[in-house]
């Protein structure tokens, strides 16, 4: 029998994320740092599009050259409030699910992104070759990621005020579910797993309470961060870092193969009616559930 358990991550199940975090929150530098990277780094076009936590689709209307997204989360609160912001549509494709047991066929995407998303995972490898597995060969995935070795991070240990050593490639746990990663640590995961980074950022080079509290920095702080995020991609010293990645592996998909398979065997032989998706051949079911599929391994 096939153990189909996943290693740790932090789930929003019921949360109220993307109200509490971003839109009643003083964080509009973030999320407007990270749309000037995505300007850099999204290609102009393509076909499908995987958005790997896309909680309430905060970024998904940035992805204007794709023709359908395919928008995942663990939670299904959180993707029904994505479909309640986006709309009804058909190049929209809402899933609750498990990024380390992904319902998709292989070589879907010649996209994908996850943002926010790999510092709430316990274990990365698993993860980024589920991804790979599921992405066409030269395609493109946009990751970002918690920088451990930040300068902040640095000069709380240099001065004491920190235990843990940002300078060692550990992954390191300062709240539970929430993970620092370095640097070295990414590129060798992400190289040991068929992607190759073709360019770096460094992104909310500013996030200084005292700057970014005032709303009448926001324009030169903005101004600042396009210049900052490839000045300063070398020494990766932000506490984010997007990095954008070719994956070198796998083959392209076949346009009349399908598009999910069993999260729990891996057949693409799903049968799907309004109310689910069943699987002949493990007996698995996934509900359909507000016109989203639940493919939560539970």
């Amino acid at each position: 029998m096939t153990d189909n358990r996943s290693p740790e991550f932090c789930v929003y199940d019921d949360s109220d994320y993307q109200k509490v975090f971003w839109d009643d929150a003083n964080r509009a530098y973030e999320d407007r740092s990270e749309d000037i990277a995505f300007k850099k780094l999204l290609p102009r076009s393509g076909k499908r599009m995987l958005e790997i936590g896309a909680g309430a689709g905060r970024n998904t209307p940035r992805y204007t050259g794709y023709e359908k997204i395919y928008l995942f989360d663990y939670a299904l609160t959180q993707m029904q409030q994505a479909k309640q912001r986006l709309g009804e549509s058909d190049r929209f494709v809402y899933a609750a699910a498990d990024v380390y047991h992904l319902p998709y066929n292989d070589n879907v995407f010649d996209g994908a992104t996850m943002i926010r998303v790999i510092h709430h995972l316990s274990e990365i490898d698993p993860a980024m070759a589920e991804i790979r597995r599921v992405m066409e060969k030269d395609s493109t995935f946009i990751l970002e990621f918690a920088n451990k070795r930040n300068i902040k991070a640095i000069l709380r240990f240099l001065t004491g005020k920190q235990k843990w050593n940002p300078f060692t490639k550990e992954q390191v746990e300062f709240v539970r579910f929430n993970y620092d990663n370095h640097p070295e640590t990414i590129k060798a995961c992400l190289e040991n797993n068929g992607f190759e980074i073709e360019r770096a950022l460094s992104v909310s080079n500013l996030r200084i309470g005292a700057l970014k509290n005032n709303p009448k920095n926001l324009g030169w702080m903005l101004k600042a961060e396009d210049r900052l995020q490839d000045a300063l991609s070398g020494v990766k010293l932000s506490p984010s870092v997007f990095l954008k990645c070719r994956q070198t592996e796998g083959g392209q998909f076949d346009p009349n193969a399908p598009v999910f398979r069993c999260p729990a065997c891996g057949s693409t032989r799903l049968e799907e009616t309004k109310e689910a998706m069943t699987c002949p051949d493990c007996g698995k079911v996934y509900p359909i559930v507000d016109g989203i599929y639940n493919f939560r391994l539970e």
